[in-house]
Formats: structure tokens, sequence, C-alpha cells
């Protein structure tokens, strides 16, 4: 028996084991386990988590469900490909569930029959579906500007790669990633967007001739910040201006505000522009998008300084209402 299939047999009688335990039991070294758990992890037996030295490989469980019955007879091909591209799941137990086995499992979950619940999703999806553009992406400064609150619109553009949650079936696929990404601390997830949305990001900058961009920094301290690691992930080609975050003796992150007046002064005295370059388009980035006011200020910002001519503001996700407070990312 290889050392491989000795792993394999001990995830039989127990889900979770750490190298040293596995080690222990097979009386093989710690390079070798590694190169056979490696081998798992490539073939999605097991996921690898924390970090070392405190790293467990889990036996990834086959959910209850999620591929009950072919789906064959309910999904065409189309379907198929759609539901790839936008739904997303995360169990209970983290395991990462996409397209169809993530759509049978949601259903399965909310008792609801899958075919008819499929239907009604694809309705659901054409009236957002409606609000993107031919370059994929969304144009959020109307609802920005139809906001009652602001006495400026600083932004000449604001827009948002996909909404973060529709109607009934919750968040987006990007929202869910978003939304685990960051809350889960999971640098993998952060990864896999920063695959997905780099491309994208980079066609928005070339197309639009933006000359510098700017990075919203975080309100939350975390140990991985989402933002830091898509700023050097994207790896885009030009300037980055500095955008410094301030703090007072209490640091009060923008998803504990539900007014978007506290929003706005939060935004207005935690933020600051520390640049001397001027240029012509400047991008600034952000996560998620809810009322707008940290990429509206930080404009204000900018511009006061006369660091640019023109802003425009581009996030991951955006709320769909007109003033919608996005409080859970």
């Amino acid at each position: 028996m290889t050392i491989k299939e000795k792993i394999e047999n001990l995830f039989t009688q127990n889900t979770e084991w750490t190298v040293h335990e596995l080690t222990e039991k097979i009386g093989a070294s710690k390079q070798m386990v590694h190169i056979s758990l490696n081998k798992l992890l490539e073939e999605g037996q097991v996921q690898k988590l924390g970090r070392t030295p405190k790293t467990v490989y889990r036996l990834l469980s086959t959910v209850t469900g999620a591929k009950s019955f072919s789906t064959d007879t309910i999904f065409t091909d189309s379907d198929r490909k759609y539901l790839q591209d936008h739904w997303l799941q995360v169990t209970p137990t983290g395991d990462l569930l996409a397209g169809t086995d993530a759509f049978i499992y949601w259903c399965n979950q909310r008792k609801e029959p899958v075919g008819k619940t499929f239907a009604e999703y694809r309705k659901t999806r054409v009236k957002y579906d409606a609000y993107f553009k031919a370059d994929g992406t969304i144009n959020g400064i109307e609802k920005l500007a139809g906001t009652k609150g602001y006495d400026k619109i600083w932004l000449d553009d604001l827009h948002y790669l996909d909404f973060y949650a529709i109607e009934r079936f919750g968040k987006t696929r990007l929202g869910t990633m978003l939304h685990y990404a960051k809350q889960g601390q999971s640098l993998p997830l952060m990864r896999s967007m920063l695959e997905e949305i780099g491309p994208r990001i980079y066609d928005f900058a070339r197309n639009h001739q933006v000359d510098a961009v700017g990075f919203i920094p975080p309100t939350v301290r975390r140990e991985l910040q989402l933002m830091k690691v898509l700023a050097g992930g994207l790896k885009l080609p030009l300037p980055v201006i500095n955008i410094k975050k301030l703090s007072g003796l209490i640091p009060v992150p923008q998803k504990s505000l539900s007014k978007l007046q506290e929003r706005i002064d939060n935004a207005s005295g935690s933020f600051a522009i520390i640049e001397k370059r001027s240029f012509q388009h400047l991008l600034l980035i952000d996560d998620a998008v809810g009322s707008g006011a940290t990429l509206n200020q930080v404009a204000e910002k900018v511009m006061n300084k006369q660091v640019a001519q023109r802003i425009s503001g581009l996030a991951i996700v955006g709320s769909f209402k007109g003033f919608d407070v996005i409080t859970d990312v």
C-alpha cells in the first residue's frame, strides 16, 4: 500500500488530520506525507485549513442533496454554463459549490423544486442583467446622484462589476466570494476572486484611458486585507496615488453606520490624500458600494488637491436600490 493510499484509509477513520499526526500514524517522512497530501488536494479529495504550524487537512464531504439526481433532465448546456458563471454557494461546513451543484443544494436546503425555481431565477436575473452595459459593468452614478443627502457628487462616473445581492435569491456569485473572502479571511478565495475580476478591471482601465489608480484603504482591521491583496495582485501598469486611512481614538468602520450623513462624515474625516502628482483620469477602486459615501468623499479630497481632472469609481459589487447600506462586508 502506498503512502497516499494509507492516508486515504486514515481519512475514512477520521475526517481531519495534521501532518504531524499522519507521519506518526504511517511512519513516513513529513516530505512524503506532504507530497501525498498535495496530490489529494489536486484531486479535490481534501482541503487545507489554517496556516503553518496550525494547518489541518480535512476530507471534503459530499454535500447531501447536491447531486441527488442527474441534472441532464433539468438543465440544458446553456443553463449549466449560466449557473457556472452566476451561482456560488458556501455550505455551513465551508465547502465551496458552484454551478448546478450549488443551485441544487440551495433549492434542497429550502425544499424548493429545482426546475421551477431555476425558471424563476432566470426571470429575476433578466431584470438585473438589463443594467449591465456593453463593457460588462453596471452604471451606478445615477443611483448615487439620486440619493438624497449629498451636497455634491464629486465622482464623474461610478461602476460596479456586479450587484451584491438580488431579490429572493440573495448574494450573487461575486457577492458571495467577496463576503466569505473577507469574513472568512480566506486568501485562496481572495486569489480566486482576483483571478476572476482582474482582467475585467484591467480592460476597464485601458478602455476608459485611466492614467492613475487609487485603492480605498480598509476601514476594518483584519489580518488579511482584501484591498491589499487586490492592489498587489492586479499589477496595473499605472501610478498609484497614496490614500491614507486616518483613525481616531476609536476607529469607526463604515459598515457600523446606518445613516447616510454618518457615513459621509465618517468618510470625510477618515481619509487623506498624500499626493503631489496630477493626472487626467483617476480610477478609485473599492470592494463594495452601498451608499457611495466613501468613494464620493475621497473623490472630493482628490479634486480639492487637484490630483485629477476626472475621477471614476469602480467597485467589485454595489447595491441595487437607491441608498442601500451594505453592512456585512
